[in-house]
């Protein structure tokens, strides 16, 4: 079972890091094919910056080269291009311009400021001539290439927001499984307790018509009251409970009384909280099975010696259940797992007790259950929160 845990972790790992490796190779795929084009669109304003020279340097030129730059102009269909004289002035004749909005291009104001733009984003190319008058090439990237940038942060939030959806998807599934199969196992539970159950209290009939005041069957016709209320208890997980606004200082105190009577004597069993009505919308017999599980959850840790404290207070609204023990406490890994199904620190434990009770609260009674604090060798707190509505004093 251990190592059949560790395999199961390592293969979240590596799915995790193939994943990492497959997003981050990606994004790398991306990055690589953007800084290509940008050295493509590099070596084409190289080009128009030669062909230029080429051009101004020719003493006799040959018709089809006094076609070359218009040429390569044309080859340039996105790639905003401005050819500058020595004195950083556009030159305003055919040619010498590529690209730029005509609103621009008119506009002396803006034309330089997307020159100073264009500078500070890409070094210009300098052509130089003999006689001293150099012209100089700006350029920036075409809108593709631009827009290509982000591509790849783009690419990795998508992947990434894929991947946590699925997580979350897969995750929310498992739960509702379980959900599904706790509450299955409840309710046939307490069909099975049912059967032999209602023998039981026909055959406690019989025996007090003959011997009504015996003490023992008395007692038996307690505890078969007790498994009733199990019984009713299991029957009500998966179902939507009836929610009664009752005093919840009641509730406490009922199981109070009768865990006191049936817990270890050498426990120091203590109940505190105001002398006040708290009403809170709850059903006593799911809040009676929480509490009662607390409770022996709390014993077991102390092994059956220790101080056990309840205490009932209200604070912003809200109504706080606190159990203090004094028992062995928990490491940080058992708090992390210590309400999931199955997880048990004890040895022949199931794992449904707490699972089950994290679900009366959280889902039936719309509150929250947590260990408020932990301490190796020193106990533990478990903490039940609730809503309010008003209180009474009494």
């Amino acid at each position: 079972m251990k190592y059949s845990k560790i395999f199961t972790k390592i293969n979240r790992w590596f799915v995790f890091l193939l994943m990492t490796l497959v997003v981050a190779g990606i994004v790398l795929a991306t990055t690589l094919l953007v800084n290509y084009l940008r050295k493509e669109e590099i070596k084409r304003i190289n080009l128009l910056s030669k062909s230029i020279k080429i051009q101004k340097e020719l003493t006799s030129p040959d018709p089809a080269i006094l076609d070359l730059l218009p040429e390569i102009l044309n080859i340039n269909s996105n790639i905003p291009v401005i050819v500058a004289d020595k004195n950083k002035n556009p030159i305003p004749d055919e040619g010498y311009h590529r690209n730029i909005p005509e609103n621009i291009w008119n506009n002396p104001v803006k034309l330089k400021e997307l020159m100073h733009k264009m500078e500070s984003n890409n070094k210009p190319f300098e052509i130089e001539f003999p006689d001293g008058n150099n012209q100089f090439v700006y350029y920036d990237n075409s809108a593709l290439l631009n827009n290509l940038r982000y591509t790849p942060y783009i690419l990795g939030f998508i992947i990434l927001g894929y991947f946590l959806f699925s997580f979350w998807f897969m995750r929310t599934l498992k739960k509702t499984d379980e959900g599904f199969l706790w509450a299955g196992l409840a309710k046939e539970t307490a069909h099975q307790i049912g059967t032999p159950l209602s023998s039981m209290i026909g055959w406690i009939e019989v025996m007090k018509l003959d011997n009504p005041q015996s003490e023992g069957i008395n007692e038996i016709e307690k505890d078969i009251n007790r498994l009733k209320t199990i019984s009713e208890r299991f029957s009500k997980i998966g179902s939507v409970p009836e929610l009664n606004d009752t005093n919840l200082s009641d509730t406490l105190t009922q199981n109070f009384e009768y865990l006191k009577r049936r817990i270890s004597s050498k426990v120091n069993f203590r109940l505190n909280m105001k002398k006040e009505i708290l009403w809170v919308n709850h059903n006593k017999i799911l809040m009676s099975w929480v509490i009662e599980n607390l409770v022996k959850n709390a014993v077991d840790a102390m092994k059956g010696s220790g101080d056990l404290e309840i205490s009932l207070y209200e604070k912003s609204n809200s109504i706080f259940i606190d159990f203090k023990d004094t028992g062995c406490g928990m490491a940080q890994n058992q708090i992390r797992n210590v309400f999931n199904p199955g997880y048990s620190t004890k040895k022949r434990g199931w794992g449904l007790g707490l699972s089950l009770a994290k679900r009366v609260i959280n889902d039936y009674h719309n509150g929250d259950i947590k260990i408020a604090q932990s301490e190796i060798g020193k106990g533990s707190t478990f903490r039940i929160i609730l809503k309010t509505k008003q209180k009474k004093e009494v």
